[in-house]
């Protein structure tokens, strides 16, 4: 019997290309049994995107278009798989949403042997993602593993040499062991899209139930201090990016700086701003290898916004709530908060 492999993809808004997702996760060579959708303010989902989804796909041979009904018949059967992947769309307030909470309380709902937690944006780029990312959990060892981010056709050079950075062309399997070489990075992984064992999502406890920013490093932190691996799949490849600017880059490493000021036991053992000098120096030297020297300026800018952020939520404690709430990006996180 094959195992079960669910999916679960919180949403906002979400568009026509939204739709491709689901098409290309539903047309996988091991397709998902279910595909849980986690969506923010009912009003804001369109129905329609979801209109045939589940209809099997038409066959498309010569037989099929033969007037000979029995060889049509008989393509049908051959080509044709039936809906093996159900969609649920599941609706939340959007200050009920939570990064960890809304994933856990997903996970709750579902019982597949594998969880695939995916952002709408992520989109597989071809039919092997899924068996791409199960490959590595024949490691008993390995909770989770998490798929490669390749970058749109729009993406600019900065960011396009940060997916490179962050997600290079090798698998690796990281363990405790590789502290000393990789650091921050060992823990590393990203619910863009990342697959886990349900029965070590478990064990662990899930995602922390109120967090900012982060869940998915603080699972993979405490995979790793509890003696378990962390899989890096190249060969599972998404394509997701985004050009933020200097000020939202600001205000996402705000957030990333209060999650690690509040989980200390995760990121304590390993500093996060050497490895962030070391992609500023490794860009730096590929804009030059480049020829485009003046792309240093907005470096610099980004760099500069992401730091201050970083340092600045790294301390949020001793800011004043206004201002808190000013630095951050999930605003709405603070709401239930009486400590600022």
């Amino acid at each position: 019997m094959n195992p079960t492999i669910d999916v679960v993809i919180p949403t906002y808004k979400p568009d026509a290309q939204f739709r491709e997702v689901l098409l290309k996760l539903m047309r996988q060579t091991r397709p998902p049994r279910q595909i849980l959708l986690i969506n923010t303010e009912k009003e804001l989902f369109d129905e329609s995107l979801l209109e045939g989804l589940e209809a099997p796909p038409r066959c498309t041979s010569a037989a099929d278009r033969s007037r000979d009904q029995e060889n049509a018949v008989r393509c049908a059967a051959a080509l044709e798989t039936p809906p093996q992947t159900t969609i649920s769309v599941r609706h939340i307030r959007k200050a009920e949403f939570d990064h960890g909470g809304t994933r856990h309380m997903a996970a709750q709902m579902l019982d597949g042997d594998w969880i695939l937690f995916m952002t709408q944006d992520a989109m597989p780029e071809n039919s092997h993602l899924i068996e791409c990312l199960l490959r590595p959990f024949d490691n008993p060892q390995v909770c989770v593993s998490y798929a490669r981010q390749l970058p749109r056709r729009d993406c600019g050079l900065l960011e396009r040499y940060t997916r490179s950075f962050n997600y290079p062309p090798q698998s690796r399997i990281k363990t405790a062991e590789d502290l000393n070489v990789l650091g921050i990075k060992t823990a590393f992984c990203s619910n863009v899209c990342a697959m886990y064992r349900r029965s070590a999502y478990e064990e662990f406890g899930g995602f922390e139930r109120h967090t900012i920013f982060n869940e998915d490093m603080i699972f993979a932190g405490k995979l790793i201090q509890g003696g378990r691996a962390v899989a890096y799949c190249a060969d599972a490849e998404v394509i997701h990016s985004h050009n933020y600017s200097g000020m939202t880059q600001f205000h996402r490493n705000f957030d990333l700086g209060v999650s690690q000021a509040e989980h200390p036991e995760i990121f304590s053992a390993a500093s996060s701003e050497s490895e962030g000098v070391r992609l500023i120096q490794k860009t730096a030297e590929h804009l030059i290898k480049k020829g485009k020297p003046w792309l240093l300026f907005p470096l610099i800018w980004q760099s500069g916004c992401k730091y201050l952020g970083y340092r600045l939520g790294k301390n949020y404690r001793n800011l004043s709530a206004k201002m808190v709430r000013a630095c951050s990006l999930n605003k709405d996180y603070w709401d239930s908060r009486d400590d600022i």
